[in-house]
């Protein structure tokens, strides 16, 4: 496993940790206690009828969890900042701290017929989250400027190759939200598995 040369990503590492978590625990307030309910209904059948708000939950959930095992991984590599690595890094986390925004409209239209609109702010979220990772792992990359000086070449092109077709596959799930709200919720989904999977080189192959 690799030592960092210095302590120098310490404070960034900290901060995004804390704008992460923060993410997450927004998305918890889209679920509301049902309240008037209507003549004859009962709780549960209110409760259900809330099922687009809390898949909507889980999805953003392990998206935003996803995102920080992946920004994890990148700053086990990632050894020195500079101000424009700060600058990108701010940007992704701006975006991120934007996710609960989308989710919440997904929830509320899922069902009526403006949901292409809402499909497309979501996917065209995850394509700016997508083009940020890029920046900021490229900037990173480039001439080895901030990586940690022991890091395995193969593991970083493994991570380059794995980012480059992210913000392509995203705006295909925009385009397709147009047509197609299920196919490109799923295709959505379908990317955040994927970059939820281990590297193959572990840790101690870097």
């Amino acid at each position: 496993m690799l030592n960092r040369v210095d302590n120098d990503t310490g404070r960034l590492e900290a901060f995004s940790d804390g704008v992460f978590a923060i993410a997450m625990t927004l998305l918890v307030l889209d679920i509301k206690v049902p309240h008037d309910l209507p003549e004859g209904a009962s709780l549960a059948e209110a409760l259900v009828r809330q099922w687009p708000t809390y898949l909507a939950f889980l999805t953003s959930f392990a998206t935003i969890g996803i995102m920080w095992i992946n920004h994890h991984r990148l700053f086990r590599l990632i050894a020195r900042t500079d101000h424009t690595l700060l600058l990108l890094n701010v940007l992704l986390l701006l975006v991120v701290t934007f996710v609960p925004f989308p989710t919440s409209l997904v929830a509320a239209y899922v069902l009526r017929p403006e949901r292409h609109v809402a499909a497309m702010v979501y996917s065209g979220t995850a394509i700016l989250i997508a083009v940020f990772y890029n920046l900021l792992w490229r900037y990173a990359t480039w001439n080895n400027r901030l990586l940690d000086d022991r890091v395995n070449p193969a593991a970083v092109r493994e991570i380059t190759k794995s980012y480059s077709f992210g913000p392509v596959l995203y705006l295909l799930a925009f385009v397709v939200a147009r047509f197609n709200v299920v196919a490109s919720l799923a295709i959505n989904l379908g990317l955040a598995l994927f970059f939820a999977l281990p590297p193959r080189h572990s840790p101690g192959d870097w």
